[in-house]
């Protein structure tokens, strides 16, 4: 292990996710077994600047993984993207003497770790983030529990569908990012599932809820993604209403799925996460986010990591793939086809299946 960290820095960024905590207590306790304290950055970025830090020790952590949320609290900090606002955070590492940085959150918060590392203070970074839209990991902490809040959410509307033969059209959350809708329509036995990854015919669906009536069936969930847009889920409602004569009602779940106690997948993802990133970070390696590839962990490059994500996006701007090499480029390419084939075969699934 490297000697030059004898102190360093865990913060969390962006929307909370569950799991943070599992994350935060496995970072404090696998480095302060390495003889290397810890201080806790509270509220974010915001509280690097403006130096909102306290020591952790063992006892600070305890009893803490089964909670969602962040106990460090988070924050959205516009000064941080400034070059004032990121020489203050740097002023404040040197005056808590931090050596180094594990930031938990997404894209906004390994940019952030980008430009700290740039100027000296090393970060490793651990995806959290419950839409699952950082395209580099497989998994990232929080989605496990926000699917499955969500799946319990459908299976209690379904009591009610069932009982007066209803249709329910379900926007669930994902940001511009599918994942939630197409597991949770999967698992929870959905008649369709609507995400902006792949096309969708509302006529098809229409004409699956008539046949599916005529068949006996009583209860239907349509599960639609956020990135859709706010106005696409209660206009459909009322278009499968008016066009099947299925009485037709509209559930927006939105941010109470971001909460509750982490499942057993995220605390054993974000356990595993924090002792790797601190092996990492001690290991003298930086400016890297943890991800899960094929069940294990590897380290990426958050330039990679922020460019593989564009790619699966398409953001791409030009000159962006210009400091990676073919071999590069080709990785990124396989991690996309991966992840969009995965996505159209559950939404392939739920149209062969929901019936």
């Amino acid at each position: 292990m490297s000697k030059k960290f004898k102190k360093i820095g865990v913060l969390t960024s962006g929307g909370d996710a569950p799991g943070m905590n599992a994350a935060i207590r496995t970072v404090v306790r696998s480095a302060l077994a390495e003889g290397v304290e810890v201080m806790g950055i509270y509220r974010g970025y915001s509280g690097l600047i403006r130096g909102d830090i306290r020591p952790l020790e063992m006892r600070d952590v305890s009893n803490t993984m089964n909670h969602g949320g962040t106990f460090l609290y988070s924050d959205r900090c516009p000064e941080f993207k400034t070059e004032e606002g990121m020489k203050k955070a740097i002023d404040t590492c040197k005056a808590f003497g931090i050596d180094g940085i594990v930031a938990l959150g997404g894209d906004g918060t390994f940019r952030g770790a980008t430009d700290l590392t740039v100027r000296g203070i090393p970060c490793v970074g651990i995806p959290c983030t419950i839409d699952n839209d950082i395209t580099s990991t497989e998994y990232t902490i929080g989605f496990d529990t926000a699917t499955n809040t969500t799946m319990d959410l459908i299976d209690r509307l379904r009591d009610t569908c069932e009982s007066h033969a209803r249709c329910n059209v379900v926007e669930v959350m994902g940001r511009n990012a599918g994942d939630i809708a197409a597991y949770t329509a999967v698992t929870s036995g959905a008649t369709a599932v609507i995400l902006p990854e792949v096309p969708f015919s509302e006529e098809a669906l229409l004409q699956k809820i008539r046949t599916s009536r005529k068949l006996g069936k009583r209860n239907f969930i349509v599960v639609v993604s956020e990135g859709m847009g706010a106005d696409f889920a209660p206009a459909l409602t009322e278009r499968i209403e008016k066009e099947t004569g299925v009485e037709s009602r509209f559930a927006r779940f939105a941010h109470v799925v971001r909460g509750g106690e982490p499942t057993m997948r995220d605390r054993m993802l974000a356990s595993r996460m924090g002792v790797f990133a601190v092996e990492q970070l001690l290991q003298d390696k930086s400016n890297i986010v943890v991800c899960e590839r094929d069940n294990r962990l590897v380290s990426l490059d958050i330039a990679f990591a922020l460019i593989v994500d564009r790619m699966y996006k398409g953001k791409l701007k030009d000159g962006d793939l210009d400091a990676f090499s073919k071999e590069q480029i080709a990785e990124m390419e396989a991690i996309c086809a991966k992840k969009k084939a995965l996505i159209g075969s559950l939404a392939t699934m739920v149209d062969k299946i929901g019936l």
